[in-house]
């Protein structure tokens, strides 16, 4: 069957499935909003040091690295829909894990619940980000994949907010906010469960990537397509600094201008509602500039916010911390849209290494955790900094290297 003939029997579901689809960017957005107020509220509650909290990032990010390939080998097998319905499970698993760990209040049991909501949401984003990608014309890939991310962004907004509201409640001991803890994630796990008898029923197109191009490519080894190689240790570097500047928000606006983790939490929806606008604005600027021009700007940007940040200007830097965000907005899904293209049948596979490049995000706010009880939480935003160079760097000079 030719492209034009598989395009024409699918276009029917493609809105639906693109609809279910970017529910799932949705659903773990917010996921990732409420981790870095459990970041402050663990710290607070269950007396743990900042590279400790770090750890949460390291079982949530770590998940990606463990479950990528394997999703992927999942999904040659058995389709994108298979793919996402196991996800969902484990997501809904992992959130229903939250009422032992709170009966337990045990820091390791948490870690554990974590693991298993982000090994979900990682076939999830190994399973979606290419999906996104083969809903449409190849030429709007990039477009409709930012597009579907902005409501990953929308919800990482609400996260804070809802964290916020629930988490810090109930007085300074130990249990104070658990309860609102185990709430919200039942909540999850009910929605979840909804959304996956809803995927169930729905027809969604199947996807082979090997009849999505006119002229099928070779089945060219991953090993010798360099876009694909630096998008990879892009998103690593990426991913690092995105979840290293959202860790310790709370604990920079606390030490810079002096309000309760409360505000704090609620102060960290402003640079996800800006990463929200990013996202919007980013994918509108894609239709007059190229993908990769824009990624190397945004991340340049972003080297130098982290800097202010850093310098520890009070109000100053923590607007700055919060611009960071709109420039972070489109550096995910352009890298990622970037590196699988032109893969064909290695998509697959090639989108789960860049998926499994997450695991950046579970090593580095260790480390920052660890500068910020040594020097400071401001002189940790240094690490970010690093980071969006080579970002920048890849945008500018590698993003196209040697592809196909």
């Amino acid at each position: 069957m030719t492209n034009k003939q598989s395009a024409a029997t699918a276009v029917p579901s493609y809105r639906l499935a693109a609809t279910l689809v970017t529910s799932l960017f949705f659903l773990w957005g917010f996921s990732y909003g409420l981790l870095d107020v459990l970041n402050k509220h663990f710290q607070e509650s269950l007396q743990v040091t900042r590279a400790e909290s770090g750890l949460l990032q390291a079982a949530y990010f770590g998940a990606y690295f463990v479950m990528a390939l394997p999703a992927a080998a999942l999904m040659e097998r058995r389709g994108y829909k298979v793919g996402i319905l196991v996800g969902l499970g484990l997501f809904a698993s992992g959130a229903l894990l939250f009422i032992p760990a709170t009966a337990a209040l045990s820091f390791t049991f948490f870690l554990f619940a974590l693991f298993v909501i982000a090994s979900g949401a990682a076939v999830l984003e190994t399973a979606a980000n290419p999906y996104m990608t083969f809903l449409g014309e190849p030429q709007g890939a990039e477009r409709r994949l930012n597009f579907a991310q902005s409501f990953n962004g929308l919800a990482a907004f609400l996260g804070p907010l809802v964290g916020g509201a629930m988490f810090f409640t109930g007085g300074a001991v130990p249990q104070a906010g658990f309860s609102g803890v185990q709430t919200v994630y039942v909540a999850i796990a009910l929605v979840v469960v909804g959304l996956a008898m809803l995927i169930a029923r729905a027809q969604m197109p199947f996807i082979c990537e090997e009849q999505t191009e006119k002229d099928p490519l070779p089945a060219r080894p991953l090993s010798t397509q360099k876009h694909f190689l630096w998008a990879t240790a892009a998103q690593f570097f990426y991913v690092a600094a995105q979840v290293g500047v959202n860790a310790y928000f709370i604990n920079f606006v606390t030490e810079q201008v002096g309000v309760n983790s409360q505000i704090g939490a609620f102060l960290l929806a402003t640079p996800m509602l800006c990463f929200v606008l990013g996202r919007f604005t980013g994918t509108a600027l894609m239709s007059r500039f190229a993908p990769a021009t824009l990624l190397s700007v945004y991340a340049l940007i972003s080297v130098l916010l982290s800097l202010l940040a850093a310098a520890g200007l009070g109000w100053t830097s923590v607007a700055a911390l919060v611009a960071i965000s709109f420039f972070m907005s489109i550096q995910f899904p352009t890298i990622f849209a970037l590196g699988v293209k032109n893969l064909g049948a290695q998509t697959k596979r090639g989108g789960a290494f860049i998926v499994m490049a997450i695991v950046g995000g579970a090593i580095v706010p260790y480390f920052m955790g660890a500068l910020a009880d040594a020097k400071g939480t401001a002189a940790s935003y240094l690490i970010p900094a690093a980071c969006f160079a080579f970002v920048a760097w890849y945008g500018r000079f590698a993003s196209h290297a040697g592809e196909a």
